[in-house]
């Protein structure tokens, strides 16, 4: 069954990476669609695995779907590596320089703000609860 999950949440992740990369133009070689999936799968599953951690009621296989399969599928390290190595080779350092430095400092900064807001809304829900 895990096995499943998985499949099925990368079957969507791949495809919504997949759309969201034909929608976002490449301005002067820059792979500004690969930064933006990538960005956006560390505040997703910095928030989903925060938001997720403590609730019991949630299936184990959903989990799996989500968090492995879908944002698995949905983000790349493969493709930012060979982008890299791309605009190196096309003797875009500076640019090549840029997109390294916004993807790393930019994925753990989203990914950060991602648990702070699922522990924001977590403590939230529970000021509504006890109300």
């Amino acid at each position: 069954m895990n096995l499943i999950a998985v499949g099925i949440g990368g079957f969507f992740g791949s495809i919504f990476r997949y759309l969201i990369g034909r929608v976002i133009p490449l301005p002067s070689g820059f792979p500004l669609g690969t930064l933006v999936i990538n960005l956006l799968g560390c505040l997703f599953l910095s928030w989903f695995f925060t938001i997720t951690v403590k609730r019991t009621n949630i299936n184990p296989n959903l989990k799996l779907a989500i968090g492995t399969g879908f944002t698995g599928a949905f983000t790349t390290f493969s493709t930012f590596s060979v982008e890299t190595l791309n605009l190196v080779e096309n003797h875009q350092i500076t640019m090549a320089f840029i997109y390294l430095t916004l993807s790393i400092l930019g994925g753990i900064t989203l990914a950060w703000f991602g648990a702070k807001l699922a522990e924001y809304q977590s403590e939230n829900q529970r000021r509504g609860v006890e109300k």
